[in-house]
């Protein structure tokens, strides 16, 4: 059970401190795309390209893992112009050492972010990669992914009682 939490949870991605991870040691980040940087299969938004091209800014490299096709994570990547990795076939590790190795990271300085208990969360935490938990952006998704949802919100709930803290309730110091 302990491979499928976070090792932190946030409500969505412009709550995550960014700047203390990377005053802290971090470089690269690893991001899911389908409800973690815009709705499920959503195209690219002006909203994304601000939040990635800050991420640059403060200094992080970016690497998209996704278990979609080339085709819909280049689409994605290639205007960010950030790296990619597709049929990551998440919760394997190789889609997450991939990344990686085209950040130029390791296990100590890369983050990873996602949506998903059991393929994003559970997979980061097999690569030894920090892993970072969103609420999805859009509860609107495949069938799939909703009847996942179910028990990941038993995790969720679990997650939060072990910490005995609400989902931000955290200070600085144990954010990382």
């Amino acid at each position: 059970m302990n491979k499928l939490y976070p090792i932190r949870y946030y409500d969505k991605k412009e709550d995550i401190p960014f700047q203390l991870y990377y005053d802290n040691g971090y470089r690269g980040v690893m991001f899911d795309i389908d409800n973690t940087l815009v709705p499920h299969n959503c195209p690219i938004d002006d909203k994304t390209k601000e939040f990635i091209n800050h991420l640059k800014e403060i200094g992080f490299s970016i690497c998209l893992i996704s278990n979609n096709s080339e085709e819909r994570v280049k689409l994605f990547a290639e205007p960010l112009g950030v790296s990619y990795t597709y049929k990551a076939w998440k919760p394997s590790r190789k889609g997450y050492q991939e990344g990686m190795k085209t950040l130029g990271t390791d296990t100590g300085n890369t983050l990873f972010v996602g949506d998903q208990i059991y393929t994003d969360i559970w997979g980061a935490n097999r690569a030894n990669v920090y892993s970072i938990l969103l609420d999805p952006i859009n509860p609107k998704e495949e069938i799939q992914i909703i009847l996942k949802r179910i028990p990941e919100k038993y995790i969720k709930w679990r997650y939060r009682k072990i910490k005995k803290l609400g989902k931000n309730e955290y200070d600085a110091l144990d954010r990382l």
